[in-house]
């Protein structure tokens, strides 16, 4: 484990490859899983804020999940995570002309109409971070719907921390990613590869 500031970070973060491969997965993880994105209690007032921005770059069915179930939901454990459409994909998400799935937030982000770019959990995947009283844990979140991902990773010598180097400097900061790196290159056994 890799310990900086007030993280701590999984050895597989340093180790693994990872690539996003979308014309292989087509955007699965927007589809899979048991709940939407995690969103983070702050994110939850930026989606007040900015919806009425986000909400020409959703889809239809998106829109009535949204204005069904609200912004987001509260799950059995407390936590809030994107509304979804009957229990499946990201309200949120939309299908390009290849089929991939997408961000719409992102979509309204890159067309300038949000400062917001998707939420931070979509951004750092296969990192999950969990909580705890004094420090958070990054993992890997290992799926098969990421094999692709992972072969493309290898084939191209990215790993799970290069690979995220945007979000993690939009989560902790140009420093901290600065540290992890430095650790990674002159105290693990990846620096002598």
């Amino acid at each position: 484990m890799i310990i900086i500031q007030n993280t701590v970070i999984s050895d597989d973060v340093r180790d693994n490859f990872f690539v996003c491969n979308l014309d292989a997965c087509k955007g699965a993880c927007c589809v899979e899983g048991d709940l939407g994105a995690p969103l983070e209690e702050n994110e939850l007032q930026i989606l007040h804020n900015d919806y009425d921005a986000i909400k020409p770059f959703l889809t239809e069915a998106g829109r009535q999940a949204i204005e069904q179930q609200g912004l987001y939901i509260k799950d059995w454990e407390g936590d809030y995570s994107t509304t979804t459409i009957n229990d499946r994909e990201c309200a949120y998400a939309l299908y390009d002309e290849r089929g991939i799935l997408k961000c719409g937030i992102e979509q309204a982000y890159l067309a300038g109409a949000t400062s917001f770019k998707k939420p931070i959990s979509c951004h750092l995947y296969p990192i999950r971070i969990t909580k705890y009283e004094d420090f958070e844990a990054l993992n890997y979140d290992r799926w098969n719907i990421c094999s692709p991902a992972c072969s493309f990773g290898a084939n191209l010598g990215v790993r799970i921390y290069q690979f995220l180097k945007e979000p993690l400097v939009r989560k902790y900061g140009e420093e901290w990613y600065q540290e992890l790196v430095t650790e990674i290159e002159t105290n693990s056994p990846l620096a002598n590869k």
